[in-house]
């Protein structure tokens, strides 16, 4: 059998993909509790989000939010990592706030924080198996918008790819704006 690598770069960055949705989920999480909401978009969906990711810049004026959406475009899939909100009774006062005074809208530390460890589990797998990636807070609020995140309040997308240049470094500033 003879393998070329550009006839199994779909497969291999699925698979790459759902590594990181493993350490994602085996991230430590504070208190013990896990909320956390991990998904992988990929085949056609990459198109649906890059779209909604437009939409989002439409509708916020955001117009980096067209430069990321041609970023997903270049990504074999996207991982979603989210979290729902829970107060954990531990009155830590992180979020400036008991957990008895915090108002609905101010989110919880202790899931922020769980957030952030399960990205970096996640990067960190795809950079031990050398894929490229990129921590986008706008994909994910994308995301979050088109409710493909259920309850969750708190998105980040990773977009990955396997190409042979990292397409989410290298942005022109053009790509800001938005497309003809």
């Amino acid at each position: 059998m003879i393998l070329d690598e550009r006839d199994t770069r779909e497969q291999d960055v699925i698979n790459i993909a759902r590594h990181m949705m493993v350490a994602a989920r085996t991230a430590p999480k504070g208190k013990g509790v896990d909320i956390i909401e991990i998904k992988t978009v990929a085949g056609d969906d990459i198109e649906k989000l890059a779209l909604e990711t437009e939409k989002q810049a439409e509708e916020t004026g955001m117009k980096f939010f067209f430069r990321d959406a041609n970023c997903v475009r270049s990504a074999g899939a996207v991982v979603l990592i989210g979290t729902k909100e829970q107060k954990h009774g531990l009155n830590c006062y992180q979020c400036g706030y008991s957990c008895q005074t915090k108002p609905e809208a101010t989110p919880c530390a202790i899931n922020t924080i769980d957030v952030g460890i399960a990205i970096g589990s996640a990067v960190a797998t795809a950079s031990d198996m050398r894929a490229d990636t990129r921590i986008m807070f706008s994909v994910g609020f994308a995301a979050q918008k088109a409710g493909w995140m259920g309850e969750c309040r708190q998105v980040i997308a990773i977009p990955v790819s396997i190409s042979s240049k990292n397409p989410f470094f290298d942005r022109k500033p053009k790509e800001q704006e938005k497309p003809q």
